[in-house]
């Protein structure tokens, strides 16, 4: 990355965010946004509806797949498929890759779907959303883009943010709804990969945990996770007050649609339930201008920080069902973190790494370049999506090595 591109990126992050409009939308490319109910009979990853969609470079298709939530129930799922342009000139039949997007927001107008096409709501991490999918195109793999649970399909409710099932669930599904899906010239039983940063990055750690119980048949020869937010329990008190503490708001919103038994909202004070509302219309960045430096303590009935009530019932066992490394990946891993993360400590990512490679897992760790301490969570996203690729192409190859464990 160049020095005068790195100021651009460093600037657009520091002023204001401008709101891209979309366009009128027509039945067309809202189809898969809408689900009936009930839902049709069907197994995980079978394709509900689809139809073409744009992306340069690439044979794009926008997909409704079902799949399943935290609690098992069945639900729609939107997200894209896309087959590069050129032929694949590697070993074997065409790879796929499961591309589990970088936090997108909350907002029915945020999913990546929809953004990569070039509507929706539109800010600078829509940008590096496609930097990372041109990244694995360019490599010459089929891309399958899941946008998770939430508003976006009808009836979906709010986005359960880094909730480590119902994100495993949709990644593994959207790689059967690929194999699916009529008229791409894909495999049904051919070699896939599964890669993803930040939010994506502990939604692709989830999957290589899931996989071997949860989607036996998929022939998964890596996965690369990036910057993943693996302790939730960490996270709850290194981003408090800070920056980005709206994305501690989005893990809060995640929390309550995925366990509303635990009655989440019943702690908050009018200051807290009135943020609640209005992040769940939000996107990244204008969550991170909105509710920056945020205390949580302020939002609390009883004025105690979140991270206060994340060691007792019942919010301590909704804490450990959502750590990361404590399922041995039945397949290499490739585990980055920038040192000088602003978001996620890496110390987070390093020891969800440690944790699996205890249980004997082929993990290989490695510190994330990045070119500046300022927004080096976000800018750390250029290089991760390269090192992704070239790691995928080797896993591909059958040379994904031993890893490093006992080392870091």
């Amino acid at each position: 990355m160049t020095s005068s591109f790195r100021h651009v990126l460093i600037a657009a992050m520091t002023v204001t965010l401008v709101a891209v409009g979309a366009p009128a939308a027509s039945a067309d490319t809202i189809s898969v946004y809408t689900a009936s109910s009930p839902l049709p009979a069907g197994e995980n990853g079978d394709i509900v509806k689809s139809q073409p969609s744009t992306y340069n470079g690439a044979k794009s298709t926008r997909i409704q797949y079902l799949s399943r939530d935290n609690k098992d129930k069945q639900v729609a799922v939107s997200g894209t498929v896309l087959v590069p342009n050129n032929p694949w000139n590697g070993p074997g039949e065409r790879p796929i890759v499961a591309y589990a997007p970088f936090t997108f927001g909350m907002g029915p107008d945020c999913a990546p779907s929809k953004t990569l096409a070039g509507e929706g709501s539109s800010d600078l991490v829509s940008g590096f959303q496609g930097g990372f999918v041109n990244a694995l195109l360019g490599a010459g793999f089929a891309v399958a883009q899941t946008d998770y649970i939430g508003p976006w399909v009808e009836g979906g409710g709010d986005h359960p943010y880094v909730v480590r099932l119902s994100e495993a669930h949709t990644v593994l599904d959207v790689i059967r709804a690929a194999q699916r899906l009529p008229g791409t010239g894909l495999p049904a039983d051919g070699p896939v990969g599964i890669a993803g940063y930040s939010e994506g990055g502990s939604a692709a750690a989830a999957a290589a945990e899931l996989a071997a119980t949860y989607a036996p048949e998929l022939n998964v020869k890596g996965v690369y996770s990036g910057a993943a937010p693996a302790d939730k329990a960490a996270l709850s008190k290194s981003l408090d007050g800070g920056m980005y503490a709206g994305f501690l708001g989005y893990a809060l919103i995640g929390i309550n649609q995925a366990y509303p038994e635990a009655r989440l909202m019943d702690l908050a004070n009018p200051a807290g339930a009135d943020l609640f509302l209005k992040a769940r219309q939000t996107c990244t960045l204008n969550a991170v201008f909105q509710f920056m430096y945020k205390q949580t303590s302020s939002l609390t009935k009883e004025g105690k920080p979140v991270s206060a009530y994340l060691s007792q019932p019942p919010f301590d066992a909704i804490v450990a069902e959502n750590r990361i490394g404590t399922v041995k990946p039945a397949m290499p891993v490739l585990v980055e973190h920038s040192p000088m993360d602003d978001v996620i400590p890496a110390a987070v990512g390093k020891q969800m790494a440690k944790d699996w490679c205890g249980k004997g897992a082929n993990v290989q760790w490695k510190e994330l370049t990045t070119f500046t301490p300022f927004f080096s969570h976000a800018l750390g996203m250029t290089t991760a999506s390269t090192d992704a690729a070239e790691w995928l192409k080797s896993a591909f190859n059958g040379q994904a090595g031993n890893g490093n464990c006992g080392r870091f």
